[in-house]
């Protein structure tokens, strides 16, 4: 007979001993579960028997296998979840920190700089906020599955995605541009900024089991000023996000799922320098109505406010933070 102790959130259930031969047999076969992420920029390898995770709408329960019994512990799950792609510096980076003073447990989404990533996730556990970085390329389908799978075992169902990461290319005429920088930036503006939207989708929408949640996608001012003589190979795939955001909003809304984008304008962060013109910003300051560029955390904080549910009402729409320009 099988009995259950309640005590707490701790439920212990003593296994029948028929069954005991095949679980110990069950736990030599099964290959240990292994992760690394980066938690206040330290590496942590975990290692298990038998583990298991399940997740609903208001609790995650884990159970071990510990010899003769199987222990379960029931953790509520504490606030949302948030994935910020490119989130390692500039927009993101500002986006990831606002998110996690605000409640959000964020996963600090990066590609290359590992430090920068892990020192993102130290300043948001500092601020008495939950983070976790993931390295993923936004681009390749492998590591965008990864990273969401990795946020829903680590904190629950993701209920918000910021899909941030892009790349400009080298500013300069068309004709200047080469086949493989053509495609490299439709892969991850385009490609990814997709990619990585379906997967929320998969997990939030009200058709597929999930509660809903919202989608932010950056694109940029450059969309609507066309970026002639600088990179309109950039702009297309920043209209292509747009395009891309309305017509998934109308497709999701009634699963619960909002999707909005936020098109910057002139922000100072380290992008123009890694596009190769760090002079950029002040040469075009004087066209900008506002008299200044603007900061990476005067856009987060219009991308929170399209997250929250003070915007509950609002999908579909393409807000610009341009200073008028």
């Amino acid at each position: 007979m099988r009995r259950t102790v309640h005590q707490s959130n701790l439920v212990i259930r003593p296994v029948p001993s028929a069954g005991l031969d095949a679980i110990l047999a069950y736990r030599k076969q099964i290959r240990p579960l292994e992760r690394t992420a980066f938690r206040g920029g330290s590496t942590h390898a975990s290692s298990g028997s038998i583990l298991s995770t399940s997740e609903g709408r208001k609790q995650r329960t884990t159970t071990v296998w510990e010899g003769r019994l199987m222990r379960t512990t029931e953790t509520v799950s504490s606030g949302p979840v948030l994935v910020v792609t490119g989130a390692s510096r500039g927009i993101g980076e500002s986006v990831a920190r606002l998110a996690g003073a605000r409640g959000y447990a964020v996963v600090v989404n990066y590609v290359r700089d590992e430090a920068a990533a892990a020192n993102v996730v130290r300043g948001i556990e500092r601020a008495g906020g939950r983070a976790l970085a993931i390295r993923g390329d936004v681009s390749h389908e492998d590591d965008v599955m990864a990273l969401f799978e990795q946020a829903a075992r680590t904190f629950g169902s993701v209920t918000a995605l910021v899909n941030n990461a892009g790349m400009t290319g080298r500013p300069g005429r068309l004709d200047a541009v080469t086949t493989d920088e053509l495609w490299r930036l439709l892969a991850v503006n385009v490609a990814g900024t997709i990619l990585c939207a379906r997967e929320p989708v998969r997990r939030m929408s009200r058709r597929h089991g999930g509660r809903g949640g919202a989608i932010v996608n950056l694109s940029s001012g450059a969309a609507r000023l066309g970026g002639a003589g600088e990179w309109v190979h950039y702009a297309a795939t920043k209209e292509a996000v747009d395009s891309f955001t309305i017509g998934l909003a109308r497709e999701v809304a009634a699963d619960g799922i909002r999707v909005n984008a936020v098109r910057p304008g002139l922000i100072d962060t380290q992008i123009h320098a890694a596009a190769g013109d760090p002079g950029r910003l002040a040469r075009l300051a004087p066209s900008i109505p506002a008299g200044r560029a603007g900061t990476a955390e005067e856009v987060a904080e219009a991308i929170l406010w399209l997250l929250s549910p003070a915007a509950s009402y609002t999908t579909g729409a393409i807000l610009d933070v341009s200073g008028g320009r």
